[in-house]
């Protein structure tokens, strides 16, 4: 059965959902059956894999409203090698619709419970907020991932996470855990930058990943492409970066399993 993990960061524009993507690309690439869910009302994961939001009949939205099975809204986009659980607007509504329905925090573990089994990772693309659908995706997750940028208000926004990670372990999820942080759009000729991995370092000790993404400017343009950065341009710094991510993912997860 596959473990499914959260990508997520209350704080937007760090890279999120460029890592949710191209994070599935580069394990399916090891061969890997992956499922990526979008549960970010922007869909952008959705549109940075190719798919129109506007054609999409069931998404996300009606999965976690147990209006359709998750097993009936997942598509294969032509050539990516991973699943895509899409998503559009009208995931809008479930943050309001959620509040007044019954096991609302377990709607999405609940959907996923007959599909996981057919992949080796899931991996979810939360929204930029610690909103339902945010603690639907941490009551589903066994991991979560945490990509953060190194500048100034990265360890400030990071605990407010963590406090919800803790009151979601407490409550609803005791298997819960951080999987890693990732250091994205890193650039090592800036001071602050540098200052600020080490800080995560000796704060999280263990849970860094050694991998960093670096600012890249093919990773920046593949979603307008609708496409990984590993189909736009595969020996990109950003291609390499997030193939190196995986292989580390994978080996933690190994090393977590025995």
């Amino acid at each position: 059965m596959g473990n499914v993990f959260a990508v997520t960061n209350q704080k937007g524009g760090v890279g999120k959902t460029t890592t949710t993507v191209n994070l599935a690309a580069a394990l399916s690439e090891y061969g890997k059956k992956v499922l990526l869910i979008d549960l970010d009302p922007q869909g952008n994961a959705t549109t940075g894999c190719g798919l129109d939001k506007n054609e999409i009949d069931n998404s996300s939205y009606e999965v976690i409203m147990a209006e359709a099975r998750a097993a009936d809204t997942i598509i294969t986009p032509e050539g990516l090698g991973f699943d895509v659980m899409p998503t559009n607007s009208d995931l809008t509504a479930a943050e309001v619709e959620l509040l007044e329905i019954k096991l609302r925090e377990h709607r999405l573990r609940i959907a996923l419970e007959s599909t996981r089994e057919k992949y080796d990772y899931v991996l979810i693309d939360c929204p930029p907020s610690l909103s339902m659908l945010t603690v639907n995706a941490l009551v589903a997750s066994q991991g979560i991932l945490i990509p953060i940028q190194c500048e100034y208000y990265a360890l400030e926004g990071l605990s407010s996470l963590l406090r919800t990670i803790e009151r979601v372990k407490q409550r609803a999820n005791p298997k819960l855990d951080i999987t890693g942080l990732l250091r994205t759009m890193f650039d090592a000729r800036n001071n602050l930058a540098n200052q600020v991995s080490r800080q995560l370092i000796n704060h999280f000790e263990g849970k860094v990943f050694h991998s960093i993404i670096p600012r890249n400017v093919r990773l920046a343009e593949a979603p307008s492409h609708g496409m990984p950065v590993l189909a736009y341009d595969r020996g990109s710094r950003g291609s390499i970066a997030y193939m190196a991510l995986a292989s580390e993912f994978m080996r933690r997860q190994q090393k977590a399993n025995g």
